[in-house]
């Protein structure tokens, strides 16, 4: 087994393994996704773990040079990646030479630090708990954030039954000021609710990850099979909204929720997660993911707004980060 940088020229293989041959890959570790990134944003450093002409596995990445030296992260234009593993792999005795290939680049290249975000088991293929132990024999730290999901499976086909009382009487108040729900369609709504999600954004003093420009061109040019955007209405202004993110069949999942503050009163907020559990389920996902509600790599729980999530009758998942210090830069 050989680790090589990865090259454009593999970029087709890189995106048929982990979209068709992964346990864990997603189309947000294809280069199709990553490389909608401009030139220069992220110094790339992704790898290949290869046996002749085969991907073994590969791992999305990119290096910064910090105060405390170069840290190798799975690669921080995607929500998570970390390693992806082939599924004809998935056995001990390729899993360790993957990890010492590893470590032998992270030793050769100085590498001080090495962060990966990996793919949660909500949205992988198949189970990664092979994967996830040989991260902790290899010396790797874990954190965890906390999300909500809910699965339909064990999901009431009269949706407002799984929900808390209290969800279900905000509910039923937002019903008062007749909001509208749909699908956007054009730019200039796409615009509108961008400017939506930024004033969400505005009161922790940031800016969204993407731009605006970033979310219409994952909506009509590299993903506009697998992305979505809907919004509620209050006549013509839009009151919340959200952009979602097709996992196949498997999971719907809300990669932006966002409602304006003079909203909140009126309970837009109830009535777009409301209705976006009904889309995912007339469409056939299985799942509706609202996201993490934590901070800080979860070391803080956002409390009310995961209690807020809970009363819709979802589950907890996890995401798991993997991090490893390697004394004087790899040495």
């Amino acid at each position: 087994m050989d680790l090589i940088p990865f090259e454009e020229r593999w970029a087709e293989k890189w995106d048929k393994f982990v979209m068709s041959d992964s346990v864990n890959g997603t189309f947000l570790q294809t280069r199709n996704f990553l490389n909608y990134h401009p030139l220069g944003r992220f110094a790339d450093k992704s790898l290949l773990f290869v046996k002749g002409n085969n991907i073994v596995a590969v791992l999305p990445a990119n290096i910064c040079e910090e105060d405390n030296g170069k840290i190798l992260y799975s690669h921080q234009g995607s929500t998570f990646g970390g390693l992806v593993l082939g599924k004809a792999f998935k056995k001990i005795s390729n899993l360790e030479p993957i990890m010492q290939l590893l470590d032998d680049y992270l030793l050769s290249n100085r590498i001080a630090e090495i962060e990966l975000k990996m793919t949660s088991l909500l949205y992988s293929p198949e189970e990664t708990a092979l994967l996830d132990y040989f991260l902790q024999l290899y010396n790797y730290s874990v954190t965890y954030e906390m999300g909500y999901y809910i699965d339909f499976g064990s999901y009431a086909d009269d949706i407002e039954s799984n929900f808390t009382a209290s969800i279900r009487r905000d509910y039923r108040n937002s019903l008062k000021t007749e909001f509208t729900f749909r699908e956007l369609q054009t730019n200039a709504e796409i615009g509108e609710f961008y400017d939506v999600l930024c004033e969400n954004y505005q009161k922790f003093g940031k800016l969204p990850v993407h731009t605006l420009d970033e979310l219409l061109y994952f909506k009509n040019m590299c993903l506009k099979d697998v992305v979505r955007f809907y919004g509620v209405f209050q006549d013509d202004i839009m009151a919340a909204g959200s952009m979602v993110f097709c996992f196949a069949k498997k999971v719907f999942h809300t990669q932006y929720l966002a409602c304006r503050h003079d909203m909140l009163q009126l309970f837009a907020n109830n009535f777009l997660y409301r209705n976006l559990i009904v889309v995912a389920k007339e469409l056939g996902f299985s799942k509706i993911s609202f996201g993490t509600s934590t901070l800080y790599q979860g070391k803080v729980l956002n409390k009310s707004l995961a209690q807020f999530k809970e009363g819709f009758g979802t589950k907890e998942y996890i995401n798991s980060t993997f991090k490893k210090i390697l004394r004087n830069g790899g040495c």
